[in-house]
Order: structure tokens, then C-alpha cells, then sequence
């Protein structure tokens, strides 16, 4: 290969464990398209979205997929955007997320009641016993998105989600092991991320944070540093 072409047009590998082959590197972010019904299962738009951006070799991270019933995720549906992505070997990263912290009974983290427009119900803080079977849940949604097709899952801790909520500082008010210090407030993403590279076929999942919440850039490094 020339040495003037540019290194983001160049091979590049993901993941430890039958990792993924990418013929270059830019990679389609997830974007919220809202093309799925009511129930979240994909429509026809939302598959026709998908093939008309795969391309041979690259990365597609599709948008948030609740884990749970509590978000009305049916993974089955996603075969029709994997199957229609696939021909052009396109390599999808799945994401099955944190569930809706908002959905049925509004778990979060803390009892915390949101601002806006509209008045908001103050979510129940999440009890620890439900805890374990949450964990469970991401390995059974790692093995569903494989199930569907994808090459890939990606946990998603950030803008809000129930993992981003146990982070951050600023909407994790617990007094139990899950509160507290930054080692505490990880304790709730260390075993989900666990379980789902246990499940993983390829290439181990990734992790999507970022600062939300009122979370400031300070005491964004700490949290980091302990991901």
C-alpha cells in the first residue's frame, strides 16, 4: 500500500476473541432513527435504513436495544436489518443496552424526579435483590443478538441509561454497595460486562460512556480510570 494512503482507509481488527476483520475504519455511529413500531420490533424502513449504509468491510453500531420486556425489545426483528446488511459483509454492532429506566414500573438507580415540560414519576430506586437477574438479562440479550445476526454487542452506559445511572455520581444517590465511591457505583456494570463476553461468539463487547446527567469532565476520570 502507498505510503501516502491515509491510515483510516487501512485493515484494521476488533476484539479479542475471534475478532472481527474490517477492511477500513470508519465506522457508522449509532443514531436514533426511530424506525421501529410500537412494540420496538423493525419495520421495513428501518431494514431498508441499514442496507442502503452497509459497505463491504465496514462497521454499522445500530441504535439502543432495550434488553427486556420492560423495553418492549423483540431481537427476532433485527434478523431482517442483519440479513439485508450482510450480503455486502457488513459486520453490525449490536447493542443490547440497559433497560428503559422509565418502562412499566420506572426503575433506576435512585428515586430521583426528572424536570421538564410535562411532571415526571418519580421512579422506585432499584432494590439490589433485582440486581442479579439484570445481569442476567445482558447475557441472554448478548446471546439473542447473536441469534439475530450480529458481529458484534456494545453496552450502552451512557445518555441516561440504567449503567450510566450507577456511574454518575449526580443521579446515583445510594447508601448501599452501589452508592458511594466510584468503585461502588461500578459495581453494577462489572458483572453485566462480564456475562456478556462470556456469551459473546466473536469479538468481545464494547463499552459506550460518556458524561451525561450533570456529570462533570473531573469527575468523569475517575470514573473511566475504574471501567
Amino acid at each position: 500500500m502507498a505510503p501516502s494512503t491515509p491510515k483510516l482507509f487501512t485493515p484494521v481488527t476488533l476484539g479479542g476473541k475471534n475478532p472481527i476483520q474490517l477492511k477500513h475504519r470508519v465506522a457508522m455511529a449509532p443514531l436514533t432513527r426511530l424506525r421501529t413500531g410500537a412494540e420496538g420490533e423493525q419495520k421495513a424502513i428501518g431494514v431498508e435504513y441499514y442496507s442502503q449504509r452497509a459497505t463491504d468491510g465496514g462497521l454499522i453500531i445500530t441504535e439502543a436495544t432495550d434488553i427486556t420486556k420492560q423495553g418492549n425489545g423483540y431481537y427476532a426483528s433485527r434478523q431482517k436489518t442483519t440479513s439485508a446488511s450482510h450480503p455486502l459483509n457488513q459486520p453490525n454492532g449490536g447493542l443490547p443496552v440497559s433497560a428503559s429506566a422509565t418502562s412499566m414500573e420506572a426503575v433506576t438507580s435512585h428515586a430521583i424526579t426528572s424536570e421538564g415540560r410535562k411532571d415526571h414519576v418519580t421512579p422506585r430506586a432499584l432494590e439490589a435483590e433485582e440486581i442479579p437477574g439484570i445481569v442476567e438479562d445482558y447475557k441472554a440479550a448478548t446471546k439473542n443478538a447473536f441469534a439475530a445476526g450480529f458481529d458484534g454487542v456494545e453496552l450502552h452506559a451512557a445518555n441516561g441509561y440504567l449503567l450510566e445511572q450507577f456511574l454518575c455520581d449526580s443521579t446515583n444517590k445510594r447508601t448501599d454497595k452501589y452508592g458511594g465511591s466510584v468503585e461502588n457505583r461500578a459495581r453494577f456494570l462489572i458483572p453485566p460486562r462480564k456475562n456478556s463476553t462470556d456469551a459473546a461468539k466473536s469479538s468481545e463487547p464494547s463499552l459506550l460512556t460518556a458524561p451525561y446527567f450533570g456529570s462533570l469532565l473531573e469527575s468523569s476520570f475517575p470514573k473511566a480510570r475504574q471501567i
